[in-house]
């Protein structure tokens, strides 16, 4: 079971994760979305397509832009098509 946490809290938890280029993608169903805040970044991959960042809230603290989305991807891709990586200040365990 992959579980991230950011201050303490689970953000996300589940066995269906897709790990692409070294991170852990949970399904939109494994998210608890009201911890995150669209945010208005956005990153383009060559490959993958439009990246939309999320803000993560827990424990009273904020950290801006932690989470991202691909919700259009490119069909390479598609596997990962609204599933949500996390950068390392929210915890992945595998």
């Amino acid at each position: 079971m992959a579980k991230a946490l950011f201050q303490g809290t689970v953000v996300a938890e589940s066995e269906a994760v897709e790990l692409v280029e070294g991170n852990l993608y949970f399904p939109p169903d494994a998210v608890v979305t009201e911890l995150l805040t669209p945010t208005e970044k956005t990153t383009m991959c060559g490959w993958k397509g439009t990246a939309n960042y999320f803000s993560v809230s827990a424990g009273g603290e904020t950290a801006e832009n932690a989470a991202w989305t691909y919700r259009d991807p490119k069909p390479a891709a598609s596997n990962i098509k609204n599933f949500v990586a996390f950068y390392p200040v929210v915890t992945v365990e595998a």
